[in-house]
């Protein structure tokens, strides 16, 4: 096992085709095109035949190897090392949970190098196998880096969908919307948090990438590679447009439940209200003491319960024309 996963020649009419992954060839010579080598990271092989060759010195190395890492771009003379993130697609994994991609980009050989599947990679191969690609390093890397980006439109698109279903169900049954929206509000905020945390930076790794004046980085190039940073800009604004509509649709949810609370504790004291003055009379009716009216009428309690009811409904007509009821 040699640890290479991919391994293609472009030619300098940017024509690929594969070749054998029991080598890892030298940089390609100048005007012949160049290598692309896609290595797993947990394979020991690959660990040893970076330290086989000379080309990829110790820091290239520990940075392709390394367990995690955010995106950014290491200029190293003419060699660059970046390093992007990719959603997670693969079956059963959260799609915040991005997967790492790692680049050492060289005059005449690109190697990239990740641990867990990544379909941005086997969309390149499909494209590799189906049309031309840049004839340079520098298109290449562009190319690459706007597949994964285009690979996370299904996860922006579906998170914006979700958050569209929260503010309908808000809009259409505020009574059960509280139970069923605040859990999932809370996750999706979450999601879009961790999703775009990678982003940013990734879009500064893309813009430096770009600014670079490189032998394998043309001006075509650099336009492409702009492009990509901008597509993962408006990515990252639609992010922060996701999150900021669930704050939105939070507040609502605190709104209703401040309603509900409003309107039940208006309840709750317009009883007491009615039955304060009730229990007043009652309670003075109910005293041990001379003097109180119809002792020895048979017909008290009734006089006392007429009065009791005459004057809950005086206060139920003042409280409805003071519209607390």
């Amino acid at each position: 096992m040699s640890g290479i996963i991919h391994a293609w020649h472009i030619d300098a009419k940017g024509r690929a085709k594969p070749i054998p992954t029991d080598t890892f060839h030298d940089p390609a010579p100048e005007g012949q095109g160049y290598y692309w080598y896609h290595f797993s990271r947990d394979d020991p092989a690959t660990k040893a035949l970076f330290d086989a060759d000379d080309g990829v010195d110790v820091v290239a190395t520990r940075t392709l190897l390394a367990s995690d890492s955010r995106p950014r771009t290491i200029l190293r003379g003419e060699d660059v090392l970046i390093n992007l993130r990719g959603v997670n697609l693969n079956p059963g994994a959260e799609p915040e949970d991005m997967i790492p991609l790692r680049f050492f980009i060289q005059q005449g050989r690109i190697v990239t190098c990740n641990a867990r599947s990544l379909k941005a990679v086997g969309d390149m191969v499909e494209r590799l196998k189906s049309q031309p690609v840049s004839d340079t390093p520098g298109g290449f890397t562009a190319t690459f880096a706007l597949a994964i980006i285009e690979r996370m439109g299904p996860t922006i698109t579906d998170l914006n969908e979700q958050v569209d279903e929260l503010e309908e169900l808000i809009e259409s049954d505020k009574s059960q919307a509280h139970d069923t929206a605040r859990s999932a509000v809370a996750d999706l905020r979450r999601e879009a948090i961790l999703l775009r945390r990678y982003l940013a930076p990734q879009r500064d790794a893309l813009t430096s990438l770009s600014q670079q004046s490189l032998p394998w980085i043309d001006a075509d190039d650099q336009l492409r590679l702009r492009d990509a940073a901008d597509q993962a800009t408006r990515v990252a604004e639609e992010l922060d447009a996701v999150r900021e509509r669930c704050a939105i649709v939070k507040d609502q949810l605190t709104d209703i439940r401040a309603e509900e609370m409003n309107r039940n504790m208006m309840i709750l004291s317009v009883v007491a209200a009615i039955f304060l003055p009730l229990g007043l009379i009652s309670g003075m009716m109910g005293i041990n003491v001379g003097g109180m009216p119809w002792v020895e009428d048979g017909m008290g309690f009734w006089y006392v319960t007429a009065i009791v009811v005459g004057i809950g409904l005086i206060q139920l007509f003042v409280f409805r024309l003071l519209k607390w009821l």
